[in-house]
């Protein structure tokens, strides 16, 4: 038996391996692009199901026949009942094809096609005329993307809403705990550590308002705009009933009521939903390395709080203990960053009725959204939860920050306070004793003026 068999598509013959499930056209792809990662899985699948609904709205404008319907739909259901390993096999492209993402699109046919010749060997169904019947790859893949990337989102959400539970907790746990506040890291009034904390929850709850607010736009899907967004070829009902079978799979009120023409040619959905990705991302950087330096010692750092033993601090130094899920996300949000110009740029190449950038634009976007979504459930788990503080500590640069004497300011002039802090600071005492030695202060009224708590605003 020949390891080969011979197909052809318009160009000519094409040798493809004998048991491969795909055509002609997938085989070209791997021929002609090796290089870089693979299209992702979820995208597959995806474009998986797009094809099951597709068949069946075809068969209800009776484009198609029932039979060769239910073969579509049965040779889809089986490639989905695959685990990754085994579905891979079938969708070896990578990502860097032809911008439109039509090789992945053919692939998706052309194994889908197959897949039923196997199951019903009599009745003939053909990649093109078939399973891709209403359909051009200028408009079903873009589809794809924005269900893809709308669903990657959803989970992003779900993970930032667990951090910001968990942070919540920890206000709660830490509202009474005083400790200095620091501005141009430089030490500055009291405030609590609840208080601190509640600034990191609410750049989080924002961060996930502007995710919920934009990713609206991913719900607009291109589906029935075909070739350049006129609809050639689409039966009708095609975008309509697309959409309402992807609602309902996916749990997501997505529309086909859209302009194709916009649909083809911009993703600026995508783009504006990864610039609040990339938002997300600077603000988790901010409160990692609050965290990472709060944590720094145990003896020669802040040493404020205490984070998680995960795992050895180091190869050489026995018992050190780094903030390496702080590293972690802070790495993943320097590639966000990285990945947001990516697709800006990428967005711009909407050249006349076509982006031809699709595959790195949904991929990129992918990456973003796993990334985070990963790195902030471990971050939340492995950091957050376990996270204590030093009591003893945080009263003790309290008792020796000079910048509480902002609370004598009020009854003894700016001027006076200044030069009192200033004075102990040069005579290396403390705040309360250079208060005394001034004159200006009675140790009655040091203590009922200079009070930590009541300069929180808690307790004023």
């Amino acid at each position: 038996m020949s390891d080969y068999r011979i197909e052809e598509d318009a160009l000519g013959p094409v040798k493809i391996p004998a048991d491969a499930l795909w055509g002609a056209q997938t085989q070209r792809s791997l021929q002609n692009f090796s290089t870089g990662e693979k299209m992702p899985l979820v995208l597959i699948k995806v474009m998986l199901q797009l094809k099951k609904a597709a068949a069946l709205a075809n068969q209800d404008e009776k484009a198609i026949s029932a039979e060769k319907a239910s073969l579509i739909v049965a040779a889809v259901n089986q490639l989905l009942s695959l685990d990754d390993v085994q579905l891979r096999k079938d969708f070896p492209l990578v990502v860097y094809q032809t911008g439109s993402g039509t090789q992945t699109n053919m692939n998706v046919n052309e194994v889908v096609a197959n897949v039923a010749k196997k199951l019903n060997s009599k009745v003939e169904i053909l990649p093109n005329d078939d399973v891709n019947h209403s359909q051009s790859s200028n408009d079903i893949f873009p589809t794809a993307m924005n269900i893809t990337a709308a669903l990657a989102v959803e989970k992003l959400e779900v993970a930032v809403q667990h951090l910001i539970d968990k942070l919540d907790e920890k206000q709660k746990e830490f509202w009474r705990v005083v400790k200095i506040g620091r501005t141009h890291l430089q030490d500055a009034t009291p405030i609590t550590f609840g208080q601190e904390i509640s600034g990191w929850k609410s750049t989080l709850e924002h961060d996930l308002g502007y995710l919920k607010e934009l990713n609206g736009t991913l719900n607009e899907l291109a589906v029935g705009g075909t070739a350049v967004g006129t609809g050639l070829n689409a039966v009708p009902h095609f975008a309509e009933t697309i959409a309402q079978k992807m609602s309902d799979i996916y749990g997501i009120k997505f529309t086909a009521d859209s302009n194709k023409f916009y649909e083809l040619a911009a993703h600026s959905g995508l783009n504006v939903v990864h610039g609040a990705m990339k938002t997300l991302a600077s603000d988790l950087i901010k409160i990692a390395n609050d965290v990472r330096f709060l944590a720094s010692g145990p003896r020669a750092g802040y040493g404020e709080i205490n984070i998680p033993a995960n795992e050895p601090g180091s190869s050489i130094m026995p018992g050190k203990v780094n903030p390496t899920q702080a590293e972690a996300i802070t790495m993943a949000a320097v590639r966000v960053i990285g990945n947001d110009v990516v697709i800006s740029l990428s967005a711009s190449q909407g050249n006349f009725e076509m982006n031809v950038y699709k595959p790195v634009i949904i991929s990129t976007f992918l990456e973003s959204a796993e990334l985070l979504t990963g790195t902030i459930s471990n971050f939340t788990d492995l950091m957050i939860a376990g996270l204590t503080v030093n009591q003893d500590r945080m009263k003790e640069l309290v008792d020796r920050s000079l910048m509480i004497v902002t609370a004598l300011s009020p009854h003894i002039g700016y001027h006076a306070s200044a030069k009192i802090a200033q004075q102990a600071q040069k005579d290396g005492v403390t705040l309360h004793q250079a208060a005394i030695q001034s004159g200006k202060v009675t140790n009655a009224q040091y203590d009922q003026w200079v009070d930590p708590m009541k300069m929180t605003g808690i307790d004023g």
